[in-house]
């Protein structure tokens, strides 16, 4: 007699996206207090390393192959997406606002549309034009280049996090071997991009850790909720809701990061910081929604970190 798994609820999958953006939404405020105790690279590393560590046991716990994938593939997709988009995403929260920031680098997906073009063939098309246009007018305003007060690392930062996370999903489309299982592959682009960041941190940081009692809180909040249970709750709302809902959804991460940072930080956004913020929020936005409507191939949500 065969069995059947029972269907879970419809708001079930909603909600795990949902907490998953509250977790990593909150997490650029948790990310701008922890580094007042510890330099912004090493406190990069010590979450990556120990997310690695915390990713082991959910290997072994869902059955899942431990094998390294090839290293040709795996070791780029970690110095990308762990040492390249977690490092400059720490880096850009020591000199900007985490409000600023948290936007800043979720304009991957503008900047995956427009490397996807040339690296992958898929063309710009439907939403993708008023999208980008939004995302550059936003940029532009919260830049603000005509009241340029010499404050760049941040923004720059940030915009190269972003784009690191793009180079990231770009490599994993095109270099992902045929049936690799996703956590294995993250499990390993984790461990190998936290030796990458140990040794970047190491170079650059002082080793200098002040271990106070919001550090703590601070690194344990990275490591079981925002990366042991949200990985699980990731892959199960990707097996229960289309893509395009789960990146819509997702949107919801960078915006309560500039209203925890407003809150909690005092982090007001000026006029044309926050005109900025709005269009690239819908910016943001019309790529999700094309997302869901039938393309000509198929496309790859890549996974979130923050």
């Amino acid at each position: 007699m065969r069995t059947h798994s029972p269907t879970p609820a419809p708001w079930l999958p909603l909600a795990a996206i949902v907490t998953i953006a509250l977790i990593w939404g909150y997490n650029w405020v948790v990310m701008k207090v922890a580094i007042e105790d510890c330099p912004p690279l090493i406190f990069a590393a010590l979450r990556v390393a120990l997310g690695a560590v915390v990713l082991l046991p959910l290997l072994l716990l869902l059955k899942r192959p431990l094998r390294r994938p090839p290293l040709r593939y795996v070791l780029p997709f970690g110095l990308l997406q762990s040492t390249g988009f977690v490092g400059f995403t720490l880096w850009a929260l020591e000199y900007g606002g985490a409000g600023k920031t948290a936007i800043l680098v979720y304009m991957m997906p503008i900047w995956l549309m427009l490397l996807a073009w040339p690296l992958l063939g898929e063309r710009l098309h439907g939403l993708h034009w008023p999208a980008l246009l939004l995302a550059l007018l936003g940029l532009l305003c919260i830049l603000s280049p005509w009241d340029f007060h010499g404050a760049w690392q941040g923004p720059a930062f940030a915009l190269l996090s972003g784009l690191l996370w793009a180079g990231a999903a770009i490599w994993q489309k095109r270099h992902m071997p045929p049936g690799q299982d996703l956590l294995n592959a993250t499990f390993w682009q984790t461990a190998l991009g936290a030796v990458g960041l140990i040794v970047v941190s190491l170079w650059i940081d002082p080793l200098r850790i002040q271990w106070s009692p919001l550090f703590t809180a601070a690194l344990v909040y990275n490591v079981i909720p925002g990366t042991a249970i949200a990985y699980l709750l990731w892959a199960y709302a990707l097996k229960h809701l289309p893509s395009g809902v789960a990146g819509m959804a997702m949107l919801l991460a960078p915006l309560i990061g500039v209203l925890a940072a407003w809150w909690q930080l005092d982090e007001v956004p000026g006029g044309w910081e926050s005109l900025g913020m709005i269009a690239i929020f819908i910016a943001l936005s019309l790529v999700s929604w094309q997302h869901l409507r039938p393309t000509p191939s198929p496309e790859v949500l890549p996974t979130p970190q923050e």
